[in-house]
């Protein structure tokens, strides 16, 4: 057999062992029968979010403002989410009072804070029926209710020259609401227990790229043409 002909052989050979791996991977026979992308992504998602817990942090750094009593006016999408939000800083001891779609809102900013980062542990947890049977609606239209409140929140202490208030609010939105509404019903892990697993689909997916980029290069070789740049 001429070299020509081998080069084109063994092209053939890889290329059908890469396509044929490409049906495993998109197979549902990976635990929990789903498809091998899938659960990767999921594997990383549990991985991050257990690296994106910060509540604890949150709620330390919301202990400095006891005893701080704010007073806010906030502007929601309509009457209803106003209703709904009011619910919320009710819980936390505040007055809430509305008016079509803006909400006034003082009390302790400390208890408002710890009280929103509760329902946020609640979710992380995935403990949605906490939330459910707290407010009487979803966990996730929950955390997106504070979200939005601490939003037009931050504007209004920003008026009121309120900056670090204003920040400790933005930091509580990123770091504890946005994980646990994006995060929920996904379970909470950690590298170390995958880490074999991840060094291992990173040396798969590096030598399946070059698995796959040395089988067209035979192949075109065993074709009688030349790759070059």
């Amino acid at each position: 057999m001429s070299m020509q002909k081998k080069l084109k052989v063994r092209g053939l050979i890889m290329l059908a062992t890469f396509f044929g791996l490409l049906v495993i991977i998109f197979s549902p026979v990976f635990p929990g029968k789903v498809n091998g992308l899938d659960y990767m992504d999921n594997m990383f998602n549990m991985i991050s979010k257990g690296s994106s817990y910060f509540i604890p942090d949150s709620i330390t750094a919301s202990e400095q403002y006891a005893g701080k009593v704010i007073d806010v006016k906030i502007n929601l999408a309509d009457e209803k989410q106003a209703l709904a939000t009011a619910k919320l800083f009710r819980a936390s001891g505040a007055e809430a009072t509305v008016s079509g779609k803006e909400l006034v809102v003082k009390g302790d900013m400390s208890a408002i804070m710890k009280a929103s980062l509760e329902d946020a542990k609640q979710m992380y947890h995935n403990n949605e029926s906490a939330l459910t049977a707290k407010y009487g609606y979803g966990g996730r239209e929950v955390l997106f209710n504070w979200w939005t409140a601490f939003k037009s929140m931050g504007k209004d202490l920003t008026k009121q020259e309120s900056f670090k208030q204003a920040k400790t609010i933005a930091v509580i939105q990123a770091k504890a609401l946005e994980p646990a509404y994006n995060y929920y019903g996904v379970e909470a892990g950690s590298y170390k227990d995958s880490f074999m697993l991840i060094i291992a689909a990173l040396f798969f997916y590096v030598a399946y790229t070059l698995w796959y980029g040395f089988g067209i290069k035979y192949l075109f070789e065993g074709l009688g043409l030349k790759i070059g740049h």
